[in-house]
């Protein structure tokens, strides 16, 4: 099978994953709450259960990051990483306890850590120019199952029937639903997934070359070459010519000032992509430190307001599991038509800009919230009308930020490492959807201070990026920090 068909069948199982992921997401959050208190769960509960889902999701996103940086290949940890979903949406299904089904997103949450794995191969295999769009793509796959859980969920609650000495209900449904899926994902992961060489093997524009055929050539006629320069890195074919690097030094006999430098490079980015590598000069950066808290404060508000949503609903509105998950097909419609605008916008306009744009709706969704769903007014159809225009404005934001942010910091973060780097940023991610439930699941009769901590952080997060817009952009010494002296310097 030749190189393109491989690779478009990889990036066909990713959108999968992605998908499944979102499906598994849309069929859980709508019924998680009405299930927890069938099993005398208190209130909090609901926070706990979607926040450990995202707790060993932090704690494994930079072990398999740093694994797949180690190997270069990330098959296997996706079928390894599938597992744990499996056997999570099974305990999910069994139900027998809160405290069970609390064990259960815990197990399923370590499946969600291979993401830094897929986001690492996705950077090294894509060019800078394209990697805003090849990233909203994929988030797209996953908003698209947002939209298609619903629809599943609608069949699902109509589950009444015993299976052995389980009970299969529009509860425990979605468990077994999701266990099958996963189970079946595992096929395409193992005869449609390849670990593609990366960017290194691409043109400078953008073309793929043949990898089995071209590159074992290629590499031939290097070994028959005297020298090697160190300049002859894979990102700069077609700046300069390599016979231009090469042939002055061997044929002329010049001074040998281009000598020292040639064999270590390769032979250290090839062997340890890890060698020189410093967590706080990689992650300490302006930018890298601002593009991390956008990661981290619109993640928190996102999963506190989703985590407000249910028992709101249900207290104003008499909101039951068909009429949330309707709710939540409607704004996975909207999320997509986001993404697919975002994808357009980002080859247009600067990914800093953007961001920009995206944090402006964030800010107004939020004051939105802060006046009008803290003390809702009026009657049933004013009510409603705040409800949706609030969740409107939040769901509209998040494209913006979630590709711009991603994509942005694939850039300024080194390639070599980016599995353990993208691990990195889902686990600040993470962290925040921990937070951002156990938040607002404690002050779901206190609104005021809920939306009025979000707002804040909204705010600081807007002035961060008001100061360090100038270094929000692409610096291209960052993509061979590893390899290069003065760019360790810097």
């Amino acid at each position: 099978m030749d190189y393109r068909r491989k690779r478009k069948l990889t990036f066909f199982t990713i959108g999968l994953i992605f998908l499944l992921s979102g499906i598994e997401y849309a069929v859980i959050l709508p019924t998680i709450w009405r299930y927890l208190q069938t099993l005398g769960a208190a209130p909090y509960f609901l926070g706990l259960g979607l926040s450990a889902f995202s707790l060993s999701g932090l704690l494994s996103g930079p072990l398999f990051g740093h694994w797949s940086d180690r190997t270069r290949t990330t098959k296997n940890i996706i079928l390894f990483a599938n597992l744990f979903e499996i056997v999570g949406n099974f305990m999910y299904f069994m139900g027998y306890s809160k405290w069970l089904l609390l064990s259960s997103r815990l197990v399923a949450g370590i499946g969600t850590g291979a993401g830094s794995s897929i986001f690492g191969f996705l950077t090294r295999s894509t060019a800078p120019e394209d990697r805003a769009t090849v990233f909203a793509a994929v988030m797209a796959c996953r908003q698209a199952g947002l939209l298609i859980g619903p629809a599943f969920n609608i069949f699902l609650r109509l589950c009444d029937f015993q299976m052995g000495p389980f009970v299969v209900n529009k509860y425990t449904a979605p468990g077994l639903f999701m266990c099958l899926l996963w189970i079946l994902l595992q096929l395409p992961v193992m005869f449609m997934y390849w670990d593609i060489p990366p960017q290194d093997t691409r043109d400078q524009d953008g073309e793929v070359r043949e990898v089995d055929a071209e590159g074992e050539e290629e590499g031939e006629n290097e070994e028959a070459k005297p020298l090697v320069s160190p300049k002859e890195t894979p990102g700069s074919y077609g700046a300069v010519s390599p016979s231009q690097l090469v042939n002055p030094a061997v044929s002329n006999g010049n001074p040998p000032h281009f000598t020292p430098p040639p064999s270590p490079p390769p032979q250290s980015v090839t062997s340890n992509p890890f060698k020189n590598f410093s967590v706080t000069r990689e992650f300490l950066k302006e930018e890298v430190v601002v593009l991390l808290t956008a990661q981290f404060i619109t993640l928190f508000n996102q999963t506190a307001l989703e985590t407000m949503v249910t028992p709101l609903t249900q207290k104003y509105f008499n909101f039951g599991e068909l009429e949330n998950s309707i709710m939540y097909c409607i704004c996975g419609v909207e999320v997509i038509a986001g993404f697919f605008f975002v994808r357009w916008l980002s080859g247009r306009v600067a990914e800093r800009v953007v961001l920009a744009v995206g944090l402006i709706i964030c800010n107004i969704s939020c004051v939105w919230c802060l006046i009008f769903l803290a003390n809702p007014q009026g009657g049933f159809s004013w009510q409603l009308a705040e409800f949706i225009i609030g969740v409107f404005l939040q769901v509209l934001g998040l494209p913006f930020v979630a590709v711009a942010q991603v994509s942005l910091f694939s850039k300024v973060t080194a390639e070599k490492t980016q599995g353990f780097s993208q691990g990195v940023r889902r686990s600040v991610g993470g962290l925040a959807t921990i937070l951002g439930p156990l938040w607002a699941g404690g002050l779901t009769d206190n609104l005021y201070v809920m939306l009025g901590v979000m707002v804040a952080l909204l705010a600081l997060l807007t002035i961060m990026m008001v100061f360090s817009y100038d270094r929000l952009l692409e610096p291209r010494v960052v993509q061979h920090a590893d390899s290069s002296e003065e760019c360790g310097e810097s």
